[in-house]
């Protein structure tokens, strides 16, 4: 097919209210399945109470949700890319719902862990797929695209924070898990219908203006898996999610360790439930704010000061957690420094391999989410004697070195990287 043809087949480019009604919609998707993993930390205690089961026990199927959520997550994106976005969100939701009826009918701890495991493919599904068509339907502002997207998953379980702990106070986590369950999945079914793909021609071209550099060579998922700097990017996602899975899983536990969750800090607000809604909703406004400036900055600089925020804030949590309203300010800045991940890498992932497999491509690099995850009951044990020293020492270390990779080695040699693909691909033919 000559080029003249394939253009006449482009079809035009469609106005950005229409680009940001998709937007729109992928974000209300991503705010109903928020719940599934930050509101997690308010049934474990109930459910420790009912059963009588140890803390690591029951994070075991926390873990079992981030890596069914993650790690399948690059063949839910195949299909995306393949058959696009509406399929696959449908069948998430589904499984989103079921997987909570399934928790508040369980009484024994392989229950708990089928609900979990199930639940985390349908939020995997429903996540990658409203991130990937994020990401192609604005190559022009790929950061902050992201970060609003992922701001939903950050931010939306702000909004049922006291909802949920209402509905267990009075109902029982069951009751809970069955009435928000059924309600979540049916919502994301029906947005479902809304969204679409892009098509060629219906977003602006790729730009390699100003501080951001993309690649204009669509690699394969299989090209990617074998490329190195995946691999490093891959490495610096655990280093940095780890510590903030550990402390999103273990916020109330840890409150109740330093014997501060029940103490009014502000307006009567007991410091849990204060720290527990503003750490999500900082979770979710740091997401399109540094995917924005990592759009200004570059993505590599806008790392490097975001995860040494992240180092610093955890070794502040360290030294001050037992005072109450040090550790409604301190887990918020955590919050707020490790949340960006879910934009910047993602947007970094797509300039560096293309948009075309945009969707399998970050879903691989997701996974990184679910490897990170081995990591909560292993945390959870170290604090088992309600010492959480340890844990926020090796957080503090491995954001920092992720940090500094992010500067001396990952932004030059990804710019090499863009660089001879460009050169190669202005040689002339042989």
């Amino acid at each position: 097919m000559t080029q003249a043809v394939k253009e006449e087949f482009r079809s035009q480019q469609v106005s950005d209210g229409f680009r940001w009604g998709q937007l729109a919609i992928g974000v209300i998707c991503m705010v109903t399945i928020a719940n599934l993993q930050y509101g997690w930390t308010f049934f474990v205690p109930e459910i420790t109470k009912q059963f009588g089961w140890g803390r690591a026990e029951i994070q075991w199927a926390f873990t079992l949700f981030v890596l069914f959520e993650t790690w399948l997550v690059p063949i839910e994106g195949w299909f995306v890319d393949k058959y696009g976005p509406k399929i696959v969100i449908m069948f998430g939701g589904v499984l989103c719902a079921i997987g909570w009826v399934i928790n508040s009918q369980a009484d024994t701890l392989f229950l708990f862990c089928v609900g979990q495991a199930v639940a985390g493919i349908g939020a995997g599904a429903v996540y990658g797929t409203c991130v990937g068509n994020a990401l192609k339907w604005f190559p022009d502002r790929r950061g902050l695209a992201a970060g609003i997207t992922a701001a939903g998953f950050g931010a939306g379980s702000a909004l049922t924070v006291w909802p949920i702990q209402a509905t267990i106070a009075h109902f029982g986590f069951a009751h809970t898990f069955l009435t928000f369950g059924l309600g979540q999945g049916i919502i994301i079914v029906v947005l479902a219908f809304f969204l679409f793909a892009p098509k060629p021609g219906q977003t602006p071209e790729v730009s390699n203006k100003g501080p951001i550099i993309q690649s204009r060579k669509q690699y394969l998922p299989s090209e990617v898996v074998k490329h190195p700097i995946f691999w490093l990017m891959y490495l610096m996602f655990v280093a940095v999610g780890a510590g903030g899975l550990v402390v999103t899983a273990n916020l109330a536990p840890m409150a109740k360790d330093y014997g501060v969750a029940d103490i009014p800090v502000w307006l009567g607000i007991p410091a849990l439930t204060l720290a527990a809604t503003l750490d999500r909703l900082l979770n979710g406004v740091t997401r399109p704010l540094c995917g924005w400036i990592s759009d200004k900055i570059g993505r590599e600089n806008t790392m490097f000061f975001a995860f040494g925020i992240e180092a610093i804030g955890i070794y502040l949590l360290y030294l001050f957690a037992h005072d109450p309203m040090m550790f409604v300010i301190l887990s918020s800045l955590v919050f707020f420094a490790w949340g960006e991940i879910y934009s910047l890498f993602p947007s970094t992932c797509t300039d560096t391999f293309g948009s075309k497999f945009a969707a399998t491509n970050a879903g691989l690099l997701y996974t990184a989410k679910g490897t990170a995850a081995l990591l909560v009951p292993f945390g959870t044990a170290l604090a088992a004697d309600g010492d959480w020293g340890a844990v926020f020492i090796i957080g503090v270390i491995l954001n920092a070195g992720a940090s500094l990779l992010a500067l001396l080695v990952l932004k030059p040699w990804r710019a090499g990287i863009i660089r001879r693909t460009e050169e190669n691909a202005l040689q002339p033919a042989q």
